[in-house]
C-alpha cells in the first residue's frame, strides 16, 4: 500500500499554470505580444489615415479648391516672412559692417588728433636735431624759423629737451640765459626731437639760408641725426576752447 498523497501526485492545476505563463512567458508569447502590439498600432494608424480621407473626399470640389487656395495662402506668407527674416538679418549684418567701420575710423581720427594737439605720446621715424650756442644766445626767430620748416617738411609731432610738446598753440619769448617755451625756460643745448620723414626734415633745415645756415650766424652748432625710430613722450593737457562750438555735420 503506497503512502503517497493523492494532492501531491496530482500536476499543477490549470489556474497555476496560468499564474506561472504570466509572471514567466516564453519567447514564443513575447515575440507574439510584440507582432499584437505592432498590428494594433498599424490598425490604429491606417484608421486615422482613413479618416482624413474620408473627411477630404466628403467635401465639394469648391471646398477642395478653395482648401488648396488656403494652403497656398499660408506658404506664400510663409515664404514672405523667411525673405523678411533674411532681409533684416542682412540688414543688421551691413549694420553692424557699417557701425564697426565708423568707430575703426573714429579711433583712427581721434588718435591723428591726439598726436597733432599732443595729448597722446607718439613713436616713428624721425630725427633729433641738437643745437648748441654760446650762452643759450639762440635767436628766438631763428628757433622759430626752424619750429615752421619742420612743420612745413610734414614733421607730426615735436618736442624739445624731453619738457615741452610743441603744438600749434605752443608760444616762443625770449628770456635771460634762454628762451621761454610755454613758460618753461630752456637752456643750450636744445634738442629738438620730430617725428616724420627723416630726409625730408633733414633737407628742410640744410636748404641754402635755413636753419643750420641761420644759426651759423650766431656762433652756434646744428647736428641732425636720422632715428628709426623717436619716441615723444611729453603730453599737454586738453584746453577747452573758450569761444569755438562744435557743429555738427549735415
Amino acid at each position: 500500500m503506497s503512502d503517497e498523497n493523492p494532492e501531491e501526485a496530482t500536476g499543477p492545476t490549470a489556474r497555476e499554470r496560468l499564474v506561472r505563463a504570466l509572471l514567466h512567458p516564453g519567447r514564443g508569447q513575447v515575440t507574439a505580444a510584440v507582432l499584437l502590439a505592432v498590428l494594433g498600432t498599424a490598425g490604429v494608424t491606417q484608421v486615422r489615415i482613413a479618416g482624413t480621407d474620408d473627411d477630404l473626399s466628403g467635401l465639394r470640389q469648391a471646398d477642395l479648391i478653395q482648401a488648396l487656395n488656403g494652403l497656398q495662402a499660408a506658404s506664400q506668407r510663409n515664404d514672405q516672412d523667411i525673405r523678411d527674416l533674411q532681409k533684416t538679418r542682412d540688414s543688421l549684418r551691413d549694420n553692424n559692417a557699417r557701425t564697426s567701420t565708423a568707430l575703426k575710423q573714429a579711433k583712427a581720427e581721434l588718435g591723428a588728433l591726439g598726436i597733432l594737439a599732443g595729448t597722446l605720446p607718439a613713436t616713428g621715424q624721425g630725427i633729433r636735431i641738437t643745437v648748441k650756442v654760446p650762452d643759450s644766445g639762440i635767436s628766438l626767430n631763428y628757433l622759430l624759423d626752424g619750429i615752421e620748416e619742420l612743420r612745413d617738411a610734414g614733421a607730426e609731432a615735436m618736442e624739445i629737451n624731453d619738457k615741452v610738446r610743441v603744438v600749434a598753440q605752443t608760444s616762443f619769448e625770449a628770456a635771460d640765459g634762454g628762451v621761454d617755451i610755454d613758460g618753461q625756460v630752456l637752456t643750450s643745448p636744445f634738442v629738438i626731437d620730430a617725428i616724420g620723414d627723416p630726409d625730408g626734415l633733414t633737407a628742410a633745415l640744410r636748404f641754402p639760408g635755413g636753419f643750420v645756415d641761420d644759426l651759423a650766424l650766431d656762433e652756434g652748432t646744428v647736428s641732425i641725426k636720422k632715428l628709426d625710430k623717436v619716441k615723444i613722450t611729453v603730453l599737454r593737457k586738453a584746453v577747452e576752447p573758450r569761444y569755438a562750438e562744435s557743429t555738427p555735420p549735415r
